[in-house]
């Protein structure tokens, strides 16, 4: 199988040297948009700004220039990934909305408001602009230093399509990376793209030092605010309670490689939204899609009282200290089962 990942940040570059380590011996192309970086990334056999002092294996191939060029060539047995943020997917699935390649993305979050929507999950934006694709999201708990590193982990792969299902299965599965199908594209996406926004609350509570109690109780309620926001999508409520539900929350939400969860952290020490984007150095993308996620939850009717707080946080109308103290004021609730 010929595997080409489009875009070469930390997670495309760690899936790409990945899939080349298999034993299934993938021809893996991993793409730059930059042709200065595959340059660069050619010549050190590394990707020294997102994944450094990771040597790239011999097996994958590093390439630049036109899109055109590299998926010149490719068939329907082999397969497309995309690795551009969230707020690339638009632009890349329109390029190759005619392509006769099964195509996947990666990024995890809800895309910007536009003129004519609220932010649209990836496989809504795949509807509106690549419609006949046969398309799907791999996703789930994952660092891509520890992938990179050929650490234990494991995905799923999302697609209505058993095809793609499949040809994710065969591109990445692995001794040191599981990968489990599964046909809930839309639990898988809003799994991924909320649990983003609830890591920068934990990260807010461990930087507050409320203790682990407090971060039990987000995390335990922040994943049931994710199953209602998937329930109302259309999603299937057991996919919550899998790989891209509570298992990315509980990594995003406590693991110290977490760029959402650092975000919170740095707030809590008081530093500005800018000030903790900027530290990052990277895509935060809780920060860029909390607005779109509490937007559609009040379109659908839909409780998110921790989102609620979290948009408030980011654009300033309440400090950490307030976000805490709105949450524990809350009138008491019941705590029902999801079914």
């Amino acid at each position: 199988m010929k595997i080409l990942v489009l875009g070469a940040g930390a997670w495309g570059t760690a899936l790409a040297i990945s899939a080349a380590q298999t034993a299934s011996h993938h021809q893996v192309t991993l793409w730059a948009r930059d042709a200065a970086q595959a340059a660069a990334m050619q010549a050190s056999r590394s990707n020294a700004r997102y994944l450094p002092g990771i040597a790239l294996p011999d097996g994958l191939q590093i390439a630049g220039g036109s899109l055109e060029s590299v998926t010149h060539g490719l068939g329907p047995k082999d397969l497309l990934v995309v690795a551009t943020p969230m707020a690339g997917l638009r632009a890349m699935l329109t390029r190759l909305r005619d392509s006769a390649v099964p195509v996947v993305w990666l990024c995890k979050g809800f895309e910007a408001e536009r003129d004519d929507s609220f932010g649209l999950l990836g496989h809504e934006v795949q509807a509106q602009v690549a419609p006949a694709l046969l398309a799907g999201v791999l996703s789930g708990p994952s660092f891509a230093q520890e992938v990179a590193l050929g650490k234990p982990t494991a995905l799923v792969a999302a697609s209505s399509h058993a095809p793609v299902r499949d040809a994710m299965v065969q591109a990445f599965h692995s001794r040191s990376l599981r990968v489990y199908a599964n046909d809930d594209v839309v639990g898988v996406e809003v799994g991924g793209a909320v649990k983003n926004v609830l890591a920068i609350a934990t990260g807010l509570c461990d930087g507050l030092q409320l203790g682990l109690n407090a971060r039990a109780a987000l995390i335990t309620r922040g994943l049931s605010e994710i199953t209602r926001l998937g329930l109302a999508l259309g999603a299937k409520a057991e996919t919550f309670m899998g790989l891209s539900g509570l298992g990315d929350l509980v990594l995003t939400a406590t693991g110290d490689l977490s760029r959402n969860r650092r975000v919170g952290m740095a707030l809590a020490q008081g530093k500005t939204l800018q000030q903790a984007v900027d530290e990052l150095g990277h895509v935060a993308e809780g920060v860029y899609c909390a607005h779109t996620v509490l937007q559609r939850a009040r379109q659908l009717d839909v409780d998110m009282p921790i989102t609620e707080c979290v948009v408030e946080l980011l654009v300033g109308r309440i400090r950490p200290d307030q976000a805490v103290a709105q949450l524990m004021g809350r009138e008491p609730g019941t705590e029902v089962p999801l079914a």
